[in-house]
């Protein structure tokens, strides 16, 4: 049997071998999705009774299941395939859903209250602030940012309120998951829909860099374990529903022994060599940042797999015992035999249908009835605790014991395989459109200098935190950083400060900024990043106490033209949209900061470039033209409020771009009309 641990290993499964492999090879709980709304379309994933028959499985080696539903979706389908896939959930017994969306989270909270709701990656939680306001609203376990360090991590679990989990074995993305566009707005294939195609992976050139400087390398950090676990994360996951189920083999064991305090260089090579890019990257947990973490998947990195492939087979060919049985076993001359076995609360009882004899010549031992009994090969489970009461001198075949041995396991087996179904009744999703009279217009600048000297009618500027300040005859809202690792004292300082200044109102990407908000004093409107996308979405943002929204500009015009609430929301008519946001500076690969002057860009392989600016402690890559709206404007009148997002312009580009907006001027040069004519899939 494997070794109890409290620390979980979480393993990936897009297929039912897969969920095999990571039983078998000792994972503690699987995480898997249906065939709608998870961030893994592309793997084979469950339909219901599949769903049914994985979970069953999982129940009955002691594992537990965890199903994504963590995209982010729209009105139609939280009337439709949002509530399918609970209602899937709840009747396959599943142990916990693991949700981005908030409107998806707001309706398993309606369909389905008893179901435990952990917040995902996607939703770009990396302070203990942003922690706190998960299990204020609900949530039983936060999956941390990937970017985040040993020592954040473990200031974070020091006082965190609910379970904490962290990535630990498979691929890292370049972005913040959550806050990445770039495969929908180059493709429509949205990441935050689960059918990210992943061009990062395709040459992105900084300036004396790497040529593939938006390719990091897999994470491989199972080394850490023991030491974040000791701090009070509770699950290490690993990252691969896509992958073969030999690579769930190998991560799950090498997560395993490492867990336990056991090394196997041999078994590390081989996870090397089932899937790696360029080798392995410790990730940001220690702190390395830099061109060492690039990598790309190179030729041979692809031939390694392959002579490995029969050996990681073997990990998980047979069933291996991890459920402890305890048996009793009675058999008394002139009666049938009996078996009572006992496992996970449960227990069964069989009577044979042979009478136990006197013996005429060798009595029945001890000895072989506990050799029988204990032959529990193909089956998950290992006898722990056997107690015998026989007659002495009888006799009784062998047969008749491996009988009773088999059937008391098989019906044990299907009593610890039952699940406990949650109850789902189903939401009536209808929506009252929101009628607007008048949009107005919000000015957001990246920096304060654009506005030195401007003339304009706009009268509501979003200004940068750190520089925001009252302005006559405006209404100034200062913008949180839309990330701010290891510095959330820095970040609520500089809000105190901006609230000391005469500023009331902010603007904030995640729940990190929302919590610090709230705790300062001040209003707050969610701003881009916080991926509202749906009608329950605004309600929620209601909820929490938001005086307004930006749209994620991932939705269509229809969308927002249907989407109901009362609060304001506003949709982005011009400007770079930032493609991503990523801890790790992909300029740095060329140059330091010092020669950077904070404005780069990346070349692709067509010769487009892409601005990449850096702020404090995180950088964004922007598209490499803005949207423009302003010849559309009729087409935008359903919100109340359009957003001008000014990011690399100078201050006279800005003035001529609100000067184009007021008079609805066409567009000139390069541009793009964003996502809101062709959608994301």
């Amino acid at each position: 049997m494997f070794r109890e641990s409290s620390a979980e290993i979480l393993a990936p499964a897009g297929t039912y071998e897969a969920v095999e492999a990571a039983v078998r090879c000792g994972a503690d709980a699987v995480y898997l999705g249906g065939r709608e709304l998870n961030a893994r379309r592309n793997a084979s994933n469950f339909n219901g009774e599949e769903m049914k028959k994985a979970v069953a499985y999982c129940h009955a080696h002691g594992v537990k299941v965890h199903m994504t539903l963590n995209t982010l979706a729209s009105d139609e389908e939280l009337a439709d395939a949002a509530q399918r896939a609970i209602r899937q959930a709840c009747q396959a017994g599943v142990d916990a859903l693991i949700v981005q969306d908030l409107g998806v989270f707001r309706l398993v909270k309606s369909c389905a209250p008893t179901m435990p709701i952990h917040a995902s990656t996607q939703m770009s939680v990396h302070t203990l602030a942003g922690v706190k306001k998960l299990a204020e609203l609900g949530f039983t376990r936060a999956v941390l940012s990937r970017e985040l360090s040993l020592t954040e991590i473990e200031a974070i679990a020091a006082h965190a309120p609910i379970e904490l989990e962290v990535f630990i074995h498979g691929a890292l993305c370049m972005s913040v998951s959550g806050q990445c566009l770039m495969s929908a707005m180059l493709g429509s294939r949205s990441a935050n829909r689960g059918l990210c195609a992943q061009p990062c992976r395709l040459p992105f050139a900084a300036p004396g860099g790497t040529g593939n400087d938006l390719s990091l390398k897999d994470l491989s950090a199972t080394e850490y374990i023991a030491r974040l676990s000791q701090a009070g994360v509770c699950s290490f996951k690993i990252e691969g529903r896509m992958k073969r189920p030999e690579y769930v083999a190998a991560a799950v064991t090498a997560c395993r022994k490492a867990r336990d305090g056991e090394t196997d260089p041999v078994l590390q090579e081989q996870l090397r060599s089932v899937f790696s890019r360029s080798g392995f990257t410790k990730g940001y947990l220690d702190g390395a940042l830099g061109r060492d973490m690039f990598g790309t998947r190179r030729k041979e990195d692809v031939t390694a797999a392959q002579p490995v492939l029969k050996e990681l087979h073997h990990l998980y060919e047979k069933e291996t015992p991890r459920v402890g049985v305890e048996m009793m076993f009675c058999a008394y001359e002139g009666e049938t035999a009996s078996l009572s076995v006992k496992a996970n609360g449960k227990t069964v009882f069989v009577q044979g249908d042979t009478e136990a004899v006197k013996a005429e010549k060798v009595p029945l031992t001890k000895e072989k009835i506990e050799n029988q009994l204990r032959k529990c090969g193909g089956t998950p489970f290992e006898v722990t605790v056997l107690d015998l009461d026989i007659d002495e001198n009888i006799s009784l075949p062998l047969s008749s014991i491996n009988a009773l041995r088999r059937q008391a396991l098989e019906a044990l087996y299907a009593e610890i395989e039952q699940t406990k179904m949650h109850t789902f009744s189903p939401l009536n999703v209808k929506n009252t459109v929101k009628k607007v009279n008048k949009t107005a217009v919000f000015a957001r600048f990246s920096t304060i200098s654009q506005v030195e000297n401007l003339s304009t009618d706009v009268k509501n500027f979003i200004l940068p935190l750190a520089q925001a300040q009252p302005m006559n005859g405006k209404n100034v809202i200062a913008e949180l950083p839309t990330v701010f690792f290891g510095r959330e004292e820095k970040v609520r300082e500089q809000i105190l400060s901006a609230k000391e200044k005469g500023i009331t109102c902010l603007c904030a990407a995640t729940l990190d900024g929302v919590a610090l908000a709230q705790e300062c004093g001040m209003d707050f409107m969610l701003g881009l990043g916080s991926n509202v996308f749906n009608t329950l979405s605004i309600l929620h943002a209601e909820d929490l106490g938001a005086k307004a929204v930006i749209l994620s500009p991932e939705m269509t015009l229809r969308q927002v033209a249907d989407l109901g609430g009362e609060i304001g929301r506003g949709l982005i008519t011009y400007g770079r949209l930032p493609l991503m946001t990523t801890r790790n500076c992909p300029i740095k690969n060329g140059t330091d900061c010092a020669k950077c002057g904070r404005s780069r860009s990346l070349t692709d392989r067509l010769g487009i470039s892409f601005p990449v600016r850096c702020f404090d402690g995180y950088s964004q890559v922007f598209n490499s033209r803005p949207i423009y709206l302003a010849d559309r404007k009729k087409e935008t009148d359903m919100t109340d409020f359009a957003v001008l997002y000014f990011t690399t312009e100078t201050a006279e580009e800005c003035a001529e771009v609100l000067e184009q907006y007021r008079t609805e001027a066409p567009a000139q040069g390069e541009f793009t009309r964003g996502l809101y004519y062709r959608g994301v899939e």
